[in-house]
């Protein structure tokens, strides 16, 4: 492997691992000893790369714009038009406007050729029917999901009949046809879905339940998979 290509590969590490990334983690990502890890990491800083830590503690790289340019492969170029295209699509609002703002900034940031291949890719993401507009607003409801907040709101089911519900904010995803959030309901004290254009009056509480967010959403996700497994073999029988 090139001197370049280990340092391109390092800073894909520095990205994808939890930061602060130590030099162990760094090492056996890419195949490469501690040592050298510590001189490239280095070698990364004089090239104009904004990374925090040290030895002992950890790494974490910080996007800036003093960074190289971008470079990606051409069937990554493609990916990268039809995820945001499809974000554009189906997200709600505020995140459809994100993607689109993204979208530019790659634009700006890949090299010429890149860039070109961006703006004139072959595949896109098109859809006629769009998502039912969400009845509370997304951007709060992912906000209090980071932070980790417990949120209240109001719930009408397939039949129209209204709840008020509380519950612990996971994720939220496109199934099918409508986004829904993945949470921990108080009410029924289980895992449950939601539409979000059944909901209405969002409110976010103080009560956190951090650190649990990412343990709840991978039993939840282990649960749905369980589920679909189930119903492929009903099928099959």
């Amino acid at each position: 492997m090139s001197r370049t290509d280990r340092l391109f590969q390092l800073m894909q590490a520095l990205r994808d691992l939890p930061p602060p990334a130590t030099a162990q983690a760094l090492a056996q990502e890419t195949g490469v000893s501690e040592r050298t890890i510590y001189r490239d990491i280095d070698t990364l800083r004089g090239l104009g790369a904004v990374i925090d830590g040290e030895a002992g503690f950890g790494f974490t790289l910080v996007e800036d714009a003093t960074l190289p340019p971008l470079g990606f492969l051409p069937e990554e170029i493609e990916a990268l038009v039809v995820g945001l295209n499809e974000v554009m699509e189906v997200g709600d609002p505020s995140l459809a406007k994100s993607a689109k703002s993204a979208l530019t900034k790659l634009k700006s940031r890949l090299p010429e050729a890149q860039s070109h291949r961006l703006k004139h890719a072959v595949l896109t993401a098109k859809r006629f029917q769009r998502p039912p507009p969400p009845g509370v607003n997304a951007g709060t409801l992912r906000q209090a999901a980071w932070e980790e907040r417990t949120v209240i709101f109001d719930y009408a089911d397939v039949d129209g009949h209204r709840t008020t519900r509380r519950v612990d904010p996971l994720s939220i995803v496109f199934m099918q046809s409508a986004h829904c959030l993945l949470a921990y309901c108080h009410l029924r004290e289980a895992f449950r879905s939601f539409r979000l254009d059944r909901m209405a009056n969002l409110q976010v509480t103080d009560k956190s339940f951090r650190p649990r967010r990412i343990p709840m959403l991978r039993a939840f996700k282990a649960q749905l998979h369980a589920e679909l497994l189930d119903r492929q073999a009903a099928v099959k029988s």
